[in-house]
């Protein structure tokens, strides 16, 4: 299935900018053949925190339209990246997801709040439901950003049967390296695909980008480099039935001993 990967450059504040420069990508993405495509974290406001109150989508209303009209109108399944959502007098950082005749596949808010960007100051965390949804036959998850960082929530997805993460950021290019391991090791552990896209910002010092999609024995299909691209990557989603059955992982896990240290 061929995957197209939108590595946007987001306009910090710039809320109306943003739309209309998804949109050209969506549109690009689907007159290119991609059956799905990607977007990254938080692509309506960047990280304007501070600006909530006045950027944020209420309920996100807008951007489920705008999803919804584009992915009937494209048949194009998409996973919708995240936004900067208001409900009920709270911030969240949200990702919905839509396929192909415009339904809403799933709506998730970030588990994990970054507070080296003052995430926990501004934002509310979602209250922990795996965002696991399919799309046609693809059976998927989807976390955002700070979430690889911790296995323990991804491997919950992929035990609910995702064959596939996807990962949408805004990730720092001060630890990119920490970046590219992290989506490897996710893949390996998880004998899945993961597909990782990330922004860049017009300050390329910040977040340069360096989207991937890694195989299910940790292969690097694709690396994005550090401008505003879009790729397009025909993923062979069928391989991971093949690698979970040469090293059986899931069959051999033993979760009554897997306990979590408790301190006094």
């Amino acid at each position: 299935m061929k995957v197209a990967c939108i590595q946007m450059n987001v306009r910090y504040g710039k809320v109306e900018e943003n739309f209309a420069n998804a949109e050209k990508w969506l549109r690009k993405a689907a007159a290119q053949g991609a059956e799905i495509a990607v977007l990254p974290e938080m692509w309506n406001t960047g990280y304007a925190l501070k600006d909530l109150p006045k950027l944020a989508d209420d309920k996100g209303q807008r951007t489920q339209q705008f999803l919804s009209e584009l992915s009937q109108q494209l048949q194009l399944h998409i996973v919708g990246g995240s936004v900067a959502t208001a409900q009920n007098e709270h911030y969240y950082n949200t990702m919905y997801v839509y396929d192909n005749t415009g339904q809403q596949q799933s709506s998730y808010d970030k588990a994990h709040l970054f507070r080296l960007m003052d995430e926990h100051l501004y934002l509310t965390a979602g209250e922990g439901t795996p965002n696991r949804f399919d799309l046609g036959n693809i059976e998927a998850g989807a976390v955002i950003c700070y979430d690889i960082r911790f296995p323990e929530w991804l491997r919950t997805q992929a035990l609910l049967g995702a064959k596939v993460l996807f990962v949408s950021a805004q990730w720092p290019t001060a630890r990119v390296d920490h970046w590219k391991v992290l989506l490897q090791a996710r893949a390996i552990e998880n004998q899945c695909f993961v597909i990782a896209v990330n922004r860049i910002s017009h300050k390329v010092e910040n977040f340069n980008g360096y989207s991937m999609v890694i195989g299910p024995w940790g292969e690097i299909l694709w690396t994005g480099n550090d401008t505003e691209e879009m790729a397009i990557i025909d993923v062979p989603f069928e391989q991971v039935d093949e690698v979970r059955n040469r090293i059986p992982v899931y069959e051999d896990r033993r979760p009554e001993i897997y306990t979590e240290v408790v301190k006094d």
